[in-house]
């Protein structure tokens, strides 16, 4: 008799993701100097974001205007994202410039990436979303060391979410806690 196992959805898709990340390239985009512009919440370019802080956990966190949480890259520098190739499918760069909403403080910025798109920066970081975040109010990826460096979500106020908690079984989990 032969037993077959069929893993959850979601981590079938983590594991997807973990690996995907661990092989992408970290070249450098041609960063400008970013184009600062204080959160305000004036408008901007169409083809822009648009801001937001939505409580997530017990932290305000920035988010789109999906909901949905924004993250930074410590490799990344002001006017320079490290994140391309197959990094950027699974962390989406949010498109510059942005607008900020109400309760968004800070500096918002716009860098040029290696392949020419515009990027949304605040107080100096390039920014981005997750996709295995799937709903608004989710942070999954925060503290995930993927892609050549570890990602942050961007805390307004409160307390951060906490970073995924390492597997100590041998499940296969490689340490990611999926």
């Amino acid at each position: 008799m032969r037993n077959i196992w069929l893993a959850p959805a979601g981590f079938a898709a983590a594991a997807l993701v973990v690996a995907a990340c661990g092989s992408s390239s970290t070249s450098g985009g041609s960063g400008s100097s970013p184009a600062a512009a204080p959160a305000t919440g004036a408008a901007g370019a169409a083809t822009g974001a648009s801001l937001d802080a939505k409580k997530v956990g017990s932290a305000m966190l920035l988010t789109n205007s999906k909901g949905h949480t924004l993250y930074w890259f410590v490799p990344d520098t002001s006017t320079q994202s490290k994140c391309n190739g197959t990094c950027a499918h699974y962390w989406p760069p949010v498109p510059g410039p942005a607008t900020a909403m109400a309760g968004v403080k800070g500096t918002l910025g716009v860098i040029t990436r290696s392949d020419g798109t515009k990027q949304a920066t605040w107080n100096g970081h390039p920014l981005y979303t997750y996709v295995g975040d799937t709903a608004p109010g989710q942070a999954k990826g925060n503290g995930l060391n993927l892609s050549g460096g570890v990602w942050h979500d961007i805390v307004l106020s409160g307390a951060a979410a906490p970073a995924p908690k390492k597997s100590t079984s041998s499940s296969g989990g490689n340490g990611y806690g999926y």
